[in-house]
């Protein structure tokens, strides 16, 4: 424990107080995080719980204890990641209980589910909303966090998705721009890519090469950029682009064809729709745990 805590350390610049962490929901991304905390985090007790016995014979073999018992597994635990599906919260909570999170940190990887809406659902737990990337599976998510306010444990919440990547935190408002950038846009470079590569290909390099040259390249320029971090792109682009010359020509093409207006509205619509979504979400959610809560104080 003592030289997982260590190592931790050294690589976040935390240590993560926690002996036991809860994956509620070892689905995609649940698993990426149960993958990501058995490989650095050896001495530390990661419980995982799933609905199929594929679930839980997938999150076993990622080096987690692989329960049907959410109950148990947030007993057990000091903080719990809730990764279900958002109109699944309410169910988690049937099973749960509405007693057995106090003292308790949580953070949330459920879309559209608000701080507010967990805090009156979780009563007496500290919690959190974090948005991870698909990246986190390679060890390069862009996360973004936000709290509630009381950040009694944030460091230890920064600790831990720091195992998948960078970390960001940020208000609560700014998570649907996150999901339109960060969250949709290893799909939009994945377009990118595979249209850059299919260029070359209509251009005579063969497929496997254009690929591998996308991906230096793309590669290349992200570390570019962030060594020189007081330049603007545009001045990178600038440097590139000579007169009369073949990057000239081709940045014509994107002006003719609006390609980056594309681009900026495209992260504005994914935006958009990741509102509209934790809209939709938040308030069937809400209106599901407010009849679930009436019930527990009829029957006190």
């Amino acid at each position: 424990m003592l030289e997982s805590l260590k190592n931790l350390k050294a690589l976040t610049g935390f240590v993560l107080d926690a002996d036991s962490i809860a994956v509620l929901g070892a689905g995609k991304i649940g698993s990426i995080i149960i993958r990501a905390l058995s490989e650095k985090l050896d001495g530390v007790k990661v419980i995982a719980t799933g609905r199929s016995y594929e679930t839980l014979q997938n999150a076993a073999k990622l080096g987690a204890i692989a329960i049907r018992e959410n109950r148990k597994a947030v007993l057990e635990s000091d903080l719990i990641i809730i990764s279900v599906k958002p109109f699944h919260f309410p169910q988690l909570l049937k099973e749960t209980g509405f007693d057995v999170w106090v003292d308790k940190t949580v953070v949330s990887v459920m879309a559209g589910v608000t701080l507010s809406t967990l805090q009156k659902a979780l009563e007496g737990a500290e919690v959190y909303r974090a948005m991870p990337n698909l990246n986190a599976y390679v060890g390069r998510s862009a996360t973004a966090i936000a709290e509630n306010g009381s950040g009694y444990r944030k460091n230890t919440v920064d600790a831990l998705f720091k195992t998948l990547g960078t970390t960001y935190w940020v208000p609560e408002e700014y998570l649907d721009v996150w999901t339109g950038l960060a969250g949709s846009g290893p799909a939009f470079i994945a377009e990118i890519i595979d249209a850059l590569a299919m260029g070359a290909v209509a251009s005579g390099l063969n497929r496997e090469l254009a690929y591998k040259a996308v991906l230096d390249v793309l590669e290349g320029t992200a570390l570019l950029l962030r060594a020189r971090s007081n330049i603007h792109p545009a001045q990178l682009r600038d440097e590139v682009a000579t007169p009369s010359g073949t990057t000239i020509r081709g940045l014509t093409v994107l002006e003719s064809r609006g390609v980056k207006a594309a681009l900026m509205e495209l992260v504005e619509q994914a935006s958009r729709r990741s509102r509209e979504i934790g809209t939709e979400v938040n308030e069937r959610v809400v209106k599901e745990l407010t009849f679930m809560l009436q019930q527990v104080e009829k029957n006190k």
